[in-house]
């Protein structure tokens, strides 16, 4: 699992989106980038969580942020989750996990004091150089955007 944190370059990536367009760290270039990886789609945390950062995506993108969510669920999930909420951005399908643990998104957790393997809710904030500049393990769903905003001083 990888253990990043702000400073570190974050690990390029050359994948497919919902529609299965090329999309690959590169092309946010000259641009902040919010790459979050949330366990489920339409799953009630996950769904705060979207539905906020779409809520406040015009501000996000007048703030200069790009925003790409990451799961493991399959394209015509994902093309559901965006109709369903009309959500503003991409979403990777990751279902070979390539990504997920690049970024340490990967891994073991708990519940119900079961032990599991499953996607850690995390959160990027990459600098318009490929850089991290935020890491954010504890997400409010709720609030996210606010939480980002607050934390890198906007």
């Amino acid at each position: 699992m990888a253990d990043l944190k702000a400073g570190d370059k974050a690990p390029d990536f050359l994948v497919t989106d919902q529609d299965g367009k090329p999309v690959s760290l590169k092309d946010f270039r000259g641009s902040k980038l919010i790459l979050y990886f949330y366990p489920k789609d339409d799953t009630p945390g996950c769904t705060a969580e979207a539905c906020n950062l779409k809520d406040n995506y015009l501000e996000l993108k007048k703030k200069g942020f790009a925003v790409l969510g990451v799961s493991a669920d399959s394209e015509a999930s994902h093309k559901k989750f965006i109709a369903k909420y009309v959500l503003p951005f991409a979403l990777i399908p990751d279902k070979e996990r390539t990504i997920l643990k690049a970024y340490g998104a990967w891994g073991m957790k708990k519940l119900y004091g079961k032990e599991y393997e499953g996607i850690i809710r995390t959160t990027y904030v990459i600098d318009e150089k490929g850089v991290i500049a935020k890491v954010f393990t504890k997400v409010d769903t709720k609030n996210h955007s606010q939480q980002i905003l607050e934390e890198m001083g906007h």
